[in-house]
């Protein structure tokens, strides 16, 4: 799995997606990294599949890609996992293909394996019972673990909300007491600003193009990873072309 990672990554580069290759995927706030962590640290990432607003399956994958890393190079430094929190006001069966979901539990799997931490489904409608048992089969066992229904109308089942999360700085749609909500404008300032920043991060200590990567890998993965002198030194070339392409963009 890690040799297939450290592929797909010098394949696909997700370290040089900038926000101007995906800014539309962002415009309705489907995804975005919230403003606060929940009660261990854990970044969170807020998805509302029913604000869908584009046909493409690559530039969908795409923004969550550039949303997962965002997020990783956001942890603090003794963590390693995220939370998704996932809202279904406006969702049908129309808002995501199976394709897409599985795509995306595909990249989570193989490429981020361990990274999510839990993920909050919150009030599914009962038609997602459909949709799920068509994509339940993509999951792996302890994936779908970490997978938690919540009903904001099941008391019991809102104490995995309460427990994970402060309610005070929690968006109000998911039971918390914060208002704040998503602005495209400012969160799209932001993410050019953090564009610059991972430039900053790649710089900082790259004696491979994997010095930033790495951090999107786990620990076990990063402990496996051994690259020889040789390997590094071939792909100085590829990091001094991502620096480049974030450069420009700043």
């Amino acid at each position: 799995m890690l040799n297939e990672t450290l592929n797909w990554r010098l394949q696909y580069k997700p370290e040089a997606i900038r926000w101007e290759d995906i800014a539309q995927e962002a415009e309705t706030g489907k995804i975005y990294r919230a403003n606060y962590c929940d009660k261990l640290g854990r970044p969170v990432l807020v998805m509302r599949p029913g604000l869908q607003n584009t046909n493409s399956p690559t530039g969908q994958i795409k923004y969550l890609v550039y949303c997962i890393e965002n997020a990783i190079m956001n942890m603090a430094r003794n963590q390693e996992q995220m939370v998704w929190l996932v809202d279904f006001q406006g969702w049908t069966m129309a808002s995501i293909s199976v394709k897409v979901t599985k795509e995306t539990a595909n990249i989570l799997q193989e490429h981020y394996p361990e990274r999510l931490g839990i993920g909050i489904l919150y009030n599914p409608p009962k038609i997602f019972e459909s949709f799920w048992t068509m994509v339940k089969p993509f999951l792996e066992p302890k994936t779908h673990k970490k997978m938690k229904f919540v009903y904001s109308d099941d008391p019991k089942s809102m104490t995995v909300v309460e427990e994970i999360f402060d309610l005070n700085v929690l968006d109000v749609a998911f039971g918390g007491r914060s208002a704040a909500g998503f602005n495209y404008k400012a969160y799209a300032q932001q993410m050019k600003e953090e564009d610059v920043k991972r430039l900053n991060y790649v710089r900082s200590g790259c004696s491979s193009p994997y010095s930033y990567p790495s951090s999107s890998l786990s620990e076990s993965q990063r402990e496996a990873m051994d690259l020889d002198r040789d390997s590094n030194a071939s792909n100085e070339g590829r990091l001094s072309a991502v620096e480049e392409q974030v450069q420009q963009a700043s």
